[in-house]
C-alpha cells in the first residue's frame, strides 16, 4: 500500500508518547529487560512493536513487547549496536521518548484450542505476551524453543511459568546444553502438525522457512525480523516481496499470514 494512502484512522494509531523506565537490567547473552512506565493504550496486540529514540541517534529503534498491561510494557532487546547499548545504560527514571500503535501484531482469535507456538533465540521475545494471553484463556499453547546454548534461553523460566495455566514447553539448543540437542524444528514430528490448529512463530527467516515447510497442512502467522529505518511506513526500506506485493514489516507486518510470504529475500 503506498505511503500517501494511508488512511487518517491509521495515522491516528501511532502516537508519540512519554515513558518512564521503571527497570532496565541484563538477562545474559546480551539481552536486557526494560520495564516502561507510561501510556499503553495503543498497543493494542501481541506482537507489536515501540520504536524508542536514542539521544544523538537519528533513527528510533524497534523493539518487540514482550509483556503490556495498563500503564506498564516490558521490552527485551538485545544490544547490537551502539543505540541499544546507550539504552543499557538508562537508570530508573529516564525519560525515554516512544511511539506506539505501530505493526501489526498475532491473532489470537484464530489460534483454535491446540495452538503451537515456536521460537527461535531472540524471536521468542515477541512470542511470550502472545503464548501469556493463550494460556490464561484456556487454549493450552504447546511451545517449542531453540536456542545456540544454554545462556541464550532466557526467556525459558517466563514461559515455563505459564504451564501452570496449561501451558506445554520444550526446547533444543544446537550444543545440547539445555533440552534436546538441535534446532527447533527436530522438535516437530512428522505427524506433529496434523496435531495442532494453528502456527504462530518468530525467529531467523532459514528457521521460519523451515517450519513453514514442515508444516504445510497448518495455518499460521510469522512474525519477521527485518532492519527498519523510520518504523512506521514512510521510507519503505523494510519492504519484503509477498503474495499480495511489496510489504512494510514495520507496517503491514511484523506478523504476516505464513502463506503470503515468498522467500525470495532470504
Amino acid at each position: 500500500m503506498p505511503v500517501g494512502n494511508r488512511s487518517e484512522r491509521e495515522r491516528e494509531t501511532m502516537r508519540q508518547n512519554l515513558f518512564a523506565v521503571a527497570e532496565n537490567r541484563p538477562l545474559g547473552a546480551g539481552l536486557f529487560r526494560m520495564e516502561l512506565e507510561g501510556d499503553t493504550r495503543d498497543i493494542r496486540a501481541d506482537g507489536s512493536f515501540i520504536d524508542i529514540a536514542v539521544p544523538g541517534k537519528y533513527l528510533r529503534r524497534p523493539i518487540s513487547v514482550y509483556q503490556v498491561r495498563p500503564g506498564r510494557v516490558t521490552i527485551v532487546y538485545k544490544t547490537a549496536g551502539d543505540g541499544t547499548a546507550r539504552m543499557s545504560e538508562w537508570k530508573p527514571g529516564t525519560v525515554a521518548n516512544v511511539l506506539t500503535g505501530l505493526g501489526r501484531g498475532y491473532d489470537a482469535g484464530r489460534s483454535g484450542n491446540r495452538p503451537l507456538i515456536a521460537g527461535g533465540g531472540y524471536g521468542a521475545a515477541s512470542l511470550y505476551g502472545l503464548t501469556r494471553t493463550l494460556a490464561l484463556s484456556g487454549r493450552n499453547p504447546s511451545v517449542i524453543l531453540g536456542f545456540d546454548n544454554r545462556d541464550e534461553a532466557v526467556f525459558l523460566m517466563d514461559y515455563i511459568a505459564l504451564m501452570e495455566f496449561g501451558a506445554t514447553v520444550r526446547i533444543a539448543t544446537r550444543d545440547g546444553s539445555a533440552g534436546a540437542r538441535g534446532l527447533v524444528t527436530d522438535l516437530l514430528g512428522t505427524q506433529d502438525p496434523e496435531k495442532y490448529t494453528f502456527l504462530y512463530a518468530c525467529g531467523p527467516l532459514p528457521m521460519l522457512r523451515a517450519l513453514g515447510e514442515k508444516t504445510a497442512v497448518l495455518p499460521g502467522q510469522f512474525s519477521l525480523e527485518a532492519r527498519m529505518g523510520c518504523g512506521f511506513g514512510a521510507c519503505m526500506g523494510c519492504s519484503i516481496p509477498t503474495t499480495r506485493g511489496a510489504a512494510r514489516v514495520c507496517k503491514e507486518g511484523p506478523v504476516f499470514d505464513k502463506g503470503e510470504i515468498l522467500w525470495t529475500q532470504e
